[in-house]
């Protein structure tokens, strides 16, 4: 007995149109199914590598506008400034003072006058008496000096200045000239160097009368406009340092 007379007609064109789908649909399916084809194997690719740019050149700073003026050559009329005497150092010419005065120094029989630790003075060529410290601390002399003026007189240096006390009101003003011995070099302990103009003067204290360096200062600060220090006081006497103007006096010891 066949297939056909056991499977009933309708169920028979059942079968026939699914398996008619079945056929088309394995026949759309067919090509998705196939296996791909192999891939060619990707050539390995040469990495790009950044090109370095090239170095870019600096730019130049740009010139100050303004360009510094030269500085002003001295006047021609002004004469040289002599040398400076690299010896005058304050600290150095101290201690070379105290070891000297280290050495004990026996007294002469001779009376030596006593001067207080102020005086008046009178410098050559002023009419005026000045006040003047004397001050055992200091080893030079100095005066107060205004409007200095340097000049040559039959080929030596001078100094022209004015003398004048500046701690007075209406001070007297002298204008005097004095010969330069040197310039020098005061070196304060703890202070900058500056260089000061040297003259010898004449003086007298008292009665006595003498003559020494003064270096050319601005004592508008000081007390007095005049300082004598201990290269003229070992010449002049002693100083009592709780008198003033013993000049007068004359006393002796």
């Amino acid at each position: 007995m066949s297939d056909r007379a056991i499977i009933p007609p309708c169920l028979r064109t059942v079968l026939t149109v699914s398996l008619v789908f079945c056929h088309v649909g394995s026949l759309r399916a067919a090509p998705d199914a196939a296996p791909a084809a192999p891939k060619e194997a990707a050539k390995p690719q040469a990495k790009e590598t950044a090109k370095p740019k090239p170095p870019q050149a600096a730019t130049p700073a740009a010139k100050p506008s303004a360009t510094p003026a030269p500085a002003k050559p001295a006047s021609p009329g002004t004469p040289a400034m002599p040398p400076v005497d690299p010896l005058d150092d304050q600290a150095a010419a101290e201690n070379a003072d105290a070891e000297t005065a280290a050495v004990a120094k026996p007294v002469g029989p001779d009376p030596v006058q006593i001067f207080g630790w102020r005086e008046f003075i009178l410098i050559q060529g002023v009419q005026e008496k000045l006040k003047a410290k004397l001050d055992t601390g200091a080893l030079t002399c100095s005066i107060h000096a205004e409007e200095k003026e340097l000049f040559e007189r039959d080929g030596k240096k001078w100094v022209r200045f004015i003398v004048t006390d500046p701690s007075l009101e209406k001070p007297a003003r002298t204008r005097i000239e004095a010969p330069l011995v040197r310039i020098a070099r005061i070196k304060e302990p703890g202070a900058e160097s500056e260089t000061r103009e040297v003259v010898r003067l004449s003086f007298q204290i008292g009665d006595r009368k003498l003559r020494g360096e003064f270096t050319l200062n601005n004592r508008r600060n000081m007390l007095a406009p005049v300082l004598i220090g201990r290269s003229i006081i070992k010449d002049l006497g002693w100083v009592d340092p709780s008198r003033t103007h013993l000049a007068d006096q004359k006393l002796f010891r």
